[in-house]
């Protein structure tokens, strides 16, 4: 079932999210409904909060390629372990901030701990594309957006936009 994506500003994009303290069907529903969400959105990363859940839970998806196996990663309690001195700059985009792009500079790669779905521990290392979205998915659980690493004049002109864009959206 795809899901309503929550739209900047909204207090719930804010919140610190709660550890999933123990995995149930429910939980297990909302993590595939997120995929199917992130999927037709289209994205490759959507977070809890972003569905109004403010649960540490994440979905990410980073292969682009119409060719490539897709490899759909759900991640309960999402934990960086390690990140690497090296930075990298990727142009990043928010289902939660349609049509808004900026450079952001994150490690260029983390080792992150998570619960999946059958309630096994794992733990893998991301690099490029994968390390930025696990990191931007990650953030949202701590109430952090894309566009709080910017400078104030852009983000308050992103905010200003996407207030426009709910009025419209509202009337519509």
């Amino acid at each position: 079932m795809k899901l309503p994506i929550l739209i900047h500003p909204d207090p719930r994009l804010k919140k610190v999210c709660d550890p999933v303290p123990d995995l149930s069907d429910d939980l297990r529903t909302l993590a595939k409904d997120m995929l199917e969400t992130m999927y037709d959105a289209p994205g490759i990363g959507l977070a809890a909060p972003q569905v109004g859940v403010l649960s540490r839970l994440i979905v990410v998806d980073c292969i682009k390629d119409e060719e490539s196996t897709p490899r759909p990663l759900i991640m309960f309690n999402p934990e960086i372990l390690a990140s690497s001195d090296d930075l990298s700059v990727y142009e990043e985009g928010c289902l939660s901030i349609p049509d808004q792009f900026a450079d952001v500079t994150r490690p260029e790669a983390v080792k992150v701990a998570w619960i999946d779905e059958n309630g096994n521990s794992k733990e893998e290392e991301f690099d490029g594309l994968w390390a930025t979205c696990v990191q931007h998915e990650i953030d949202h659980l701590n109430g952090k957006l894309f566009i709080d690493y910017l400078k104030p004049l852009k983000r308050q002109m992103i905010t200003r936009k996407m207030v426009k864009l709910k009025r419209e959206m509202a009337r519509a």
